[in-house]
């Protein structure tokens, strides 16, 4: 190939090398329009789905007009609170007969149950037989559950009727033979200036002069406890109806949620769970003490809800949610944080809402001095779930729920 020749090679493969070059760019240009085509229509899809939304959240008024409260670290799940399965060896009994026993009472081996559907029924053996009906039909949903009733708190006095404490319509006394029922207590009645919208939990003396309740809000009633927990109202009252006089006074308000009251063996307090501090408090009903209050125990590693008496001389604490330590509890996470409580009550319902609480049962026994001496656990509630209370007899461990179809039973031998 002479020089000529080779000048017209190299002539004719420039413009090849230069062509091959000029289509780079273009190629790169064209992606990164295409790319930002996509941007802008993402973020304007975005903008479009997002702003009504806000909208809609800005204008929507919350149910709840939450407060800022503090709650202490939770304690360690170490020592007594050791984390173990021992409520998994529970007994469910009558699974699906029964709805929501709340609270337990026994005369003998019969027990007494109060059910979502507004019953109160006897438990005898395997049987069950409604002794009455507090409320009126239909029952079985939140929105009639205020015409229906709710039985709550159970007792039995000491000349063998039943005390039970009705959500919506007061305090009864019924006869467990021929389950006729007296209202002692209105809700309708006005006591300090306010009604009483959610009659919770009950206790009466030896001598049957006096009972003590709690009424955990004057804004919420139990339907809407969900409410009450993260609104974190404090307008909860201990109150004393004296059976003689048939007053009512309020022995302690200004209570956050007030829930289980078990009486002290003295009868001069009483001791009333406060479930959204997660706390016991001791309230002084007679005495040199009366009409104080003091911390029974403080810092609970759970929301604690009725107390009862166990045959060791202590308290049992029934609980179905915990603050897991180590761990992340929600409550506490919101417990300083109502404008995020606002947001979430604004775009779900009670219903969604529970969805997302973590089942965990805990049942802790408790000495007078508010030590803990022993804990029975369910993670997840996968034999007994949503309990609200230990009641035990004969050995055994009853355990109520506020929402499960069923009561469990747990001998305590065992664990």
């Amino acid at each position: 190939m002479n020089e000529p020749e080779g000048l017209r090679f190299r002539r004719v493969n420039r413009p090849h090398i230069i062509t091959d070059e000029s289509h780079e760019p273009q190629y790169k240009g064209t992606s990164t329009y295409s790319g930002k085509v996509f941007k802008v229509t993402l973020l304007s899809l975005g903008g479009f789905l997002l702003v009504p939304l806000l909208v809609i959240v800005f204008l929507l008024e919350s149910p709840i007009q939450p407060e800022a409260f503090s709650l202490n670290e939770p304690p360690f799940m170490t020592g007594c609170f050791e984390p173990n399965l021992k409520l998994r060896q529970a007994e469910r009994l009558l699974e699906d007969q029964l709805i929501g026993p709340e609270s337990i009472a026994n005369i003998g081996d019969v027990l007494y149950t109060g059910t979502s559907d507004g019953k109160i029924v006897k438990i005898d053996g395997r049987k069950i037989t409604v002794l009455t009906t507090l409320g009126q039909p239909p029952c079985g949903s939140r929105e009639q559950e205020h015409v229906c009733g709710r039985p709550l708190g159970i007792r039995v006095g000491p000349n063998g009727t039943l005390f039970v404490a009705d959500a919506y319509f007061g305090v009864y006394e019924v006869n467990p033979v021929t389950g006729e029922s007296t209202l002692l207590v209105s809700t309708r009645k006005m006591v300090g200036g306010r009604r009483l919208s959610f009659v919770n939990d009950l206790d009466v003396t030896q001598d049957g002069k006096k009972l003590y309740f709690t009424d955990s809000s004057s804004r919420w009633q139990r339907r809407d406890y969900l409410n009450l927990i993260m609104e974190a109202t404090a307008d909860g009252r201990v109150l004393e109806y004296d059976i003689e006089t048939k007053e009512v006074t309020v022995m302690m308000e200004n209570l956050r949620f007030p829930n289980g009251i078990q009486l002290f063996p003295d009868e001069e307090s009483v001791l009333v769970a406060e479930t959204t501090m997660a706390r016991i408090r001791r309230v002084h009903v007679a005495g040199l003490n009366k009409g104080g209050m003091d911390t029974f125990i403080e810092n609970l590693p759970g929301f604690p809800d009725n107390i009862r008496r166990s045959s060791s001389g202590g308290y049992w604490v029934a609980m179905s949610a915990v603050r897991p330590n180590p761990g992340f509890s929600m409550l506490d996470f919101l417990s300083q944080r109502p404008w995020i409580k606002k947001l979430i009550f604004k775009l779900f319902s009670q219903d969604m809402l529970m969805k997302f609480v973590p089942r965990y049962s805990l049942v802790v026994e408790l000495q007078d001095g508010g030590t803990c001496v022993r804990s029975f656990h369910d993670p997840h509630g996968m034999v007994a779930a949503h309990i609200s209370e230990a009641h035990e007899y004969n050995g055994h461990l009853y355990l109520g729920s506020f929402r499960s179809p069923y009561l469990c039973k747990l001998d305590l031998s065992r664990v």
